[in-house]
């Protein structure tokens, strides 16, 4: 296992003076490096870590109770492992980590990648008081996990993710439901000129596509692509398109200087 002070990661590194940006994956609520299939984790030709976010799957600490200090986080891990800029990527509450750090510190971020993401990303109420209670928690976990994926995803692949959001927890996944609530970006979203990949699912109940057209139609630079029979979990979901996807916009990224 690496470690990076508390946090855990998995690093794939094919060339180490490669003049393209590394590739930094944060995962959702409730995830962990885990929720990036090992296609994007191991992603040809790039440097990628994949990271546990506090209190997240190896990572140890507590979880976070904003996005904004989940970004302070990554901050901290980057100089760490001497990583001067990067393309951040996250997935759902991950990709509100990305654009705050993109906001809060844009030399750090060379591009942005979204998936399943949203300039704001509510959380239902009723969500809340379950995900908070010890004995409604599991409960509360079965609803999220199937309404994660598409009715096209199989059933081992929704297993491996309701597995994964019960060893999280009740206070750490309320946490980052909390966190995700107060997340809004809104105002600030034209304030991102640099290169920006968004990917959602046409099937995501989470952060459904109109999500990401917002940010399609508010961030100058971002290019969207929406996936058919796709659900929240497009990284588990479609990992060969989302695959493409991404790698064809690494490609059209200019080298480190």
């Amino acid at each position: 296992m690496l470690f990076a002070q508390n946090i855990h990661y998995s690093l794939h590194q094919p060339n180490k003076n490669s003049s393209r940006p590394p590739l930094i994956l944060i995962h959702g609520a409730g995830g962990s490096f885990l929720s990036w299939h090992p296609y994007l984790r191991r992603l040809e030709g790039e440097t990628v870590y994949a990271l546990d976010l506090p209190g997240h799957g190896d990572s140890k600490g507590e979880g976070r109770r904003s996005i904004d200090e989940y970004a302070e986080d990554i901050v901290c891990f980057m100089e760490n492992i001497g990583v001067e800029s990067a393309v951040i990527a996250g997935l759902s509450m991950g990709s509100g980590v990305a654009l705050t750090l993109a906001l809060h510190h844009p030399q750090k971020v060379k591009a942005l990648a979204l998936f399943s993401s949203g300039a704001k990303l509510r959380v239902a109420q009723s969500t809340l008081e379950m995900v908070g209670k010890p004995e409604t928690f599991a409960a509360a976990v079965e609803d999220i996990n199937r309404a994660c994926f598409s009715m096209y995803a199989s059933s081992d692949l929704l297993a491996l993710s309701k597995k994964s959001m019960l060893s999280t927890g009740p206070s750490i996944l309320l946490g980052d439901f909390l966190a995700c609530n107060q997340f809004d970006v809104t105002a600030q979203l034209a304030q991102i000129q640099i290169p920006t990949l968004v990917i959602c699912g046409e099937e995501d109940q989470m952060t459904p596509p109109k999500y990401s057209n917002y940010l399609q139609d508010n961030i100058p630079n971002a290019q969207l692509y929406i996936l058919e029979k796709t659900g929240h979990m497009l990284t588990l979901e479609q990992p060969d398109a989302v695959v493409k996807l991404l790698k064809q916009f690494l490609d059209e990224l200019p080298p480190l200087s």
